[in-house]
Parts: structure tokens; C-alpha cells; sequence
């Protein structure tokens, strides 16, 4: 069996969301990163990890609620690649065989999705796994321990992104639209509490 640490990234500012914080914007009564929080914390991982930054006083303990421990990104405002980092020493300094990560604007995500991937990677050789959905590649994304190194050095607004095209990705077929939903503007989020997440 591999270890696997499951990473929330919740640290952006969420620069184009025009009414405050999006992460603690309310969806169906709780804060948008309660959600995707908790669909960590129901999923087969082995330890979770939540990164915040942003308004760290006020997200840490909506997150702390559902992870195992949280960090703190310091330079958040740099882009996502700083959380990717962080997470991505996090799993290597506790010898994990792969990293998950979610970011904390994607409340729609289901666990069942989340364990398809882990299944997914423990089947496979491939050093990425991602879930994809009617021909739409989506979150959460896994990569393997091989990529740790390459990940703590990631710069900017891509996170792992940028290793996608060096590298052997698996996509898992799932039935969740979930993945490719997440909450940039308050137009997002009202289209959302209309339509919900099915």
C-alpha cells in the first residue's frame, strides 16, 4: 500500500472574487473551502495537509476542522506554486509515495473521486494521475514521489501544471463534474447556489 498525503491549497487571495474572501464565501451554509476540506478528510488518504496564507486567521481554523495539520505559506501572493511547494516538501519530509492536491475553490469534488485517483495510482506505474470527466481534465491531481524535487521548484501561477507535458500522466475516467467547477467570481459562486454542485 502507498502512502499518500492529500494537500488543500488555500492560501490565494482569490484576486478575481469581488466580494471579500471566496474561500469563506458561503455555499449551502458553510464557508466554499469547508467543502472541498472536507472531501480530503473523507477520502483515503494517509495524512492531510492544509496550506493557508491569505487571511490565514480567519481560513486556518475553517481548514484545521478537517485536516490533520496546517502550514503556512508566507508568500502566497506569489502565486500557487509557493503552496505547491510547500506541500510537496511536506510529503517528501514524511517519506509519502505521492502528493494529492486540491485546491480549496473546488467545493464540488466528491471523495469517490478522490479515491478513484489514489486507486488509480496504486494500479498504475504512472507518476501523474489526474481525473478526467466528459473529455474535461479536472482536480484533484496526483504525483508521485518521483516528482517531489521538480515540484519544490515550481515558480508562478501553475502549480504542477508545468510537469504535465515531461512526464506519464494516467487519466482516470469518473463520473463527477466537480472536478473542472471552482469559485473565481461571485458570478461563479451565485451560478453555483443556484444550480448546486450536481
Amino acid at each position: 500500500m502507498s502512502d499518500v498525503v492529500g494537500v488543500l491549497l488555500a492560501a490565494g487571495t482569490g484576486s478575481r472574487f469581488e466580494d471579500g474572501n471566496k474561500l469563506l464565501a458561503r455555499l449551502e451554509n458553510e464557508p466554499i473551502v469547508s467543502h472541498a476540506a472536507r472531501t480530503l478528510a473523507t477520502s483515503p488518504l494517509d495524512h492531510t495537509i492544509g496550506i493557508v496564507g491569505h487571511d490565514a486567521e480567519r481560513v486556518r481554523p475553517v481548514v484545521a476542522a478537517f485536516v490533520d495539520d496546517t502550514i503556512d505559506n508566507d508568500d502566497y501572493d506569489r502565486g500557487q506554486s509557493r503552496s505547491v511547494r510547500l506541500g510537496a516538501r511536506a510529503a517528501r519530509d514524511a517519506d509519502a509515495d505521492a502528493v494529492l492536491f486540491l485546491p480549496g475553490d473546488m467545493p464540488c469534488v466528491d471523495p469517490a473521486t478522490v479515491r478513484a485517483v489514489v486507486d488509480g495510482y496504486r494500479d498504475g506505474n504512472e507518476g501523474i494521475v489526474a481525473p478526467i470527466a466528459d473529455d474535461r481534465r479536472g482536480n484533484p491531481v496526483l504525483f508521485d514521489a518521483r516528482h517531489f524535487d521538480s515540484l519544490t521548484a515550481v515558480s508562478g501561477d501553475v502549480g504542477g501544471r508545468a510537469l504535465f507535458e515531461s512526464a506519464d500522466v494516467r487519466l482516470v475516467s469518473v463520473d463527477d463534474s466537480g472536478i473542472a467547477v471552482d469559485v473565481d467570481t461571485v458570478a461563479d459562486l451565485r451560478r453555483l447556489r443556484y444550480s448546486g454542485c450536481d
